[in-house]
């Protein structure tokens, strides 16, 4: 395997971490656990920026015109990490929707679980 398709493998695994915390971060909220699921945030966003981080570096062997013969991989690399940033925006959402229903359940004492 050569340091791209290494670099590759870093962003995808890094991506996917910080997907599945901002869908476990959701189910968090869902179960009224907004500590755990803003933790959970504080995770994806780490992750994701650790895939950031990569990205960059796969970015730079291109601009110093090394041969990217893994570009199906890179793609996937890059589709990866586009799916957790959307992820991650999708959880926060959820939280704060959670969040407001919460609120409400427990304003009117009511439990639509």
């Amino acid at each position: 395997m050569d340091g791209i398709e290494l670099l590759c493998f870093q962003m995808i695994s890094a991506a996917g971490t910080a997907r599945s915390c901002s869908i476990e971060a959701i189910r968090e909220a869902k179960k009224g656990n907004f500590k755990k699921a803003e933790e959970l945030i504080k995770e994806s966003k780490s992750q994701f920026l650790n895939a950031h981080e990569v990205h960059n570096k796969l970015l730079q062997h291109n601009t110093n015109g090394e041969n990217t013969n893994s570009l199906i991989l890179v793609m996937h690399a890059e589709d990866q990490l586009m799916s957790a940033e959307m992820f991650e925006i999708l959880a926060k959402e959820f939280i704060d929707t959670y969040k407001r229903l919460f609120n409400l359940e427990q304003k009117f004492d009511l439990n639509f679980k």
